[in-house]
């Protein structure tokens, strides 16, 4: 990907970064389209076409985070497993 890319450091990460609200658009275009919301239109999309483009958010913000550190795997890892802690407690604790 950094092969084609027309923009480096900062502005080059912004644009990764800003890219997600487009994608994220694409996800609200689906769902719009799924539950045909858009009387004009009525139903243009599947619930496949959303979890493609939630798919499509998902990868962007990991080639975001990528951009941002060399250590995207670690900073990921570290962050879900405190989600998880804060979802789901400590397994070990039965619940009060």
């Amino acid at each position: 990907m950094d092969a084609g890319r027309v923009h480096d450091g900062l502005d080059g990460l912004l644009l990764r970064v800003l890219k997600l609200s487009e994608e994220v658009g694409e996800v609200a275009q689906a769902v719009i389209g799924a539950t045909g919301q858009n009387p004009r239109k009525g139903v243009t999309h599947t619930w496949d076409d959303v979890q493609s483009e939630l798919c499509d958010v998902i990868i962007t913000a990991l080639v975001a985070l990528r951009t941002l550190t060399p250590d995207a795997p670690a900073v990921f890892a570290a962050h879900l497993a405190r989600v998880a802690e804060r979802s789901l407690g400590d397994a070990d604790d039965p619940p009060a």
